[in-house]
């Protein structure tokens, strides 16, 4: 294995996903409540891996057969993000609790997961960063683009993991219901960020 290329992959994913969007939002909310954090995780990691693979492979036939995925991408994305800010927003306004692991039910593993591919596969932002951007970057290393994949999708794995898991430290503060809010108010803020640069196409 060319090491240099396996870590030079697997910085520029975690440079790519280390800022806070859609899906780190729902992985650290997860963590914060210690629902499904392991199965969330792994499903943003194993997107994460299939769409480098994706873009190392294949980005130049994607971009030449599909032509009318850009703008199918960015509305139905950002119609979601509008409705997921919008429930987070909700209960940042009008929740008066905090966060109670022990107490609270936990949402259903059905939707948890359905939200979580949602989040994933409905964002455009996911795409650019791991078929477009790191696609193009693999071009750079030719013979040794395997490599450069290996070492992005290690990356997503470091990342995503860590986060989830990293959140759980969290929980004490988050029992506080204004710190909890603010959290609930910041995501909001975050999808409406994220919708509104699709819509505008910056």
């Amino acid at each position: 294995m060319h090491i240099s290329t396996f870590f030079t992959g697997m910085m520029m994913s975690l440079s790519l996903i280390v800022a806070i969007g859609a899906q780190n939002a729902f992985i650290l909310r997860q963590g914060l409540k210690g629902e499904y954090i392991f199965a969330v995780c792994l499903t943003c990691a194993l997107s994460d891996a299939l769409l480098i693979i994706l873009g190392v492979t294949s980005l130049k036939q994607i971009v030449t057969l599909l032509p009318w995925l850009d703008p199918v991408m960015r509305y139905g994305g950002a119609a979601f993000l509008i409705w997921y800010g919008a429930r987070s927003l909700r209960s940042a306004l009008k929740s008066a609790s905090a966060l109670d692991v022990e107490g609270a039910p936990p949402a259903s593993f059905g939707k948890t997961m359905a939200t979580c591919l949602a989040l994933t596969y409905l964002n455009p932002g996911v795409y650019l960063d791991t078929v477009v951007l790191l696609g193009s970057i693999s071009n750079q290393f030719p013979g040794h683009r395997a490599e450069f994949a290996s070492g992005a999708a290690s990356g997503s794995f470091l990342f995503f993991f860590a986060l989830g898991y990293g959140a759980t430290k969290l929980r004490p503060l988050f029992s506080n219901p204004a710190a909890w809010r603010i959290l609930e108010a910041a995501i909001a803020a975050i999808m409406g960020l994220i919708a509104f640069r699709l819509l505008a196409g910056v």
